[in-house]
């Protein structure tokens, strides 16, 4: 099997276009740096995929921005660390912030040369529109948890962006 024997190609863009690591460190900050501890990269990350995948599986409706303003807020009490809903709701509103990979851009314009680009992701519109202006491509789909009503890795997910293929 060869690349070149494709016609689309589907991204997941959050972790593969968008430093979302980068993103959500800087965004937790306000938080982490009131922990009566010491919250090493991972710490943080891997508190927030647990927290993030529950809400998730709980909530499958619930807009991203708001999934992500009750993570922040579990964040808080698994931390013990105090944190307004004003706060929240800023985290819930961060991806916008979230940078791109240096080479994103550049590389789906080039690929665009050759395929169609879909991107299949856990957000919601108005967060991915502001992540798109950083990749400077127009994609040829775009399939979001708000669209669809459910959170990936849910089987739904894969089985609505190829029935529209």
């Amino acid at each position: 099997m060869r690349l070149t024997d494709f016609k689309a190609l589907t991204f997941d863009c959050y972790g593969t276009l968008i430093d979302w690591e980068t993103g959500m460190i800087a965004a937790l900050e306000p938080l982490t740096g009131r922990a009566d501890r010491a919250l090493g990269r991972n710490d943080i990350l891997e508190a927030h995929a647990f927290q993030e995948s529950t809400a998730q599986r709980t909530s499958p409706a619930k807009p991203y921005p708001e999934l992500l303003a009750v993570v922040y807020k579990r964040l808080a009490e698994e931390w013990g660390v105090p944190a307004n809903w004003d706060e929240c709701l800023a985290y819930g509103a961060s991806v916008r912030d979230w940078p791109a990979f240096d080479d994103s851009a550049e590389s789906l314009h080039y690929l665009k040369q050759h395929y169609k680009l879909i991107v299949l992701s856990n957000v919601d519109n108005a967060s991915f529109a502001h992540s798109n202006r950083k990749l400077e491509v127009e994609f040829d789909a775009i399939y979001t948890a708000a669209d669809i009503g459910s959170y990936k890795p849910a089987p739904r997910n894969f089985e609505y962006m190829l029935e529209q293929l």
